[in-house]
């Protein structure tokens, strides 16, 4: 379906979603935020699609923000709501049981970075920077950045940058683990789509066990849920074709069942 803010294609079960602002370097305001919310719902709901890439229109940003204009005169009971709503969104890409990748392709600040975080991983173009500028605005994230952040990069580098609101390079995130790979920006989008062929010939259902468990790690629980989630494979098709095919020495095929 198409979105007034996003562009999408579906190739070979890889859904690519662009947000679609370069004039706004592709800032977050509240239409970009309903259109990924409903994105997502497609996400979930079509079958066609495998796993997503996340990524931003043009050379320049991925996403450089939210749109300030729009917290101007928001009340306290105003902003909380304004903080749930982007949190709710975002953990919808988080627990989305196809893997979501970031593709960063310049600033991923404020919002943006919060967004790229709230993606399964990271790979940055060799231009891409990272930032969560809010104290410059008398604000802290309010998408879940300081929660992610902390969990992705440990917690005195993530306070240095939540404090400072400096800004890191591609390079630098690379070494603190906030991204995966650092690629140049020609080589971002093909990067990705490598990765998500080798995911998307795995069993689906064990894809969407991974990352539940993986998203449960700072939960006292986690443990727990790792044992629910293998304890589900083996109620699966794909677990008996999986295990057939290697003590028959074939490769499986996966159906997702």
């Amino acid at each position: 379906m198409p979105y007034s803010t996003l562009l999408t294609s579906l190739e070979n079960g890889i859904f690519i979603i662009t947000i679609n602002r370069p004039d706004k370097l592709n800032a977050l305001n509240q239409q970009v935020m309903n259109d990924l919310n409903e994105v997502m719902n497609e996400v979930y709901n079509n079958a066609e699609i495998k796993s997503v890439i996340i990524t931003g229109s043009g050379q320049k940003s991925f996403v450089a923000g939210a749109d300030i204009s729009e917290f101007i005169g928001s009340s306290i009971e105003q902003g909380k709501a304004l903080a749930k709503k982007g949190q709710d969104i975002f953990f919808k890409i988080e627990h989305s049981p196809k893997p979501v990748v970031a593709c960063v392709n310049g600033f991923a600040l404020g919002g943006g970075c919060e967004l790229a975080m709230s993606c399964h991983f990271r790979i940055a173009s060799d231009n891409a920077k990272f930032g969560q500028p809010e104290v410059n605005l008398g604000l802290i994230p309010g998408y879940g950045g300081t929660q992610r952040l902390t969990q992705l990069i440990g917690k005195g580098r993530s306070l240095e940058l939540l404090m400072s609101a400096n800004m890191i390079d591609a390079a630098t995130a690379l070494q603190y683990g906030l991204v995966n790979y650092v690629v140049p920006q020609e080589e971002l989008l093909n990067k990705a789509k490598t990765i998500l062929t080798t995911i998307n010939s795995k069993a689906p259902l064990a894809v969407a066990g991974c990352i539940t468990a993986a998203n449960a790690v700072f939960n006292e629980n986690g443990f727990d849920i790792e044992v629910t989630e293998f304890g589900k494979c083996f109620g699966t098709d794909d677990m008996k074709e999986g295990t057939a095919a290697f003590i028959e020495k074939r490769k499986a095929n996966f159906k997702g069942k």
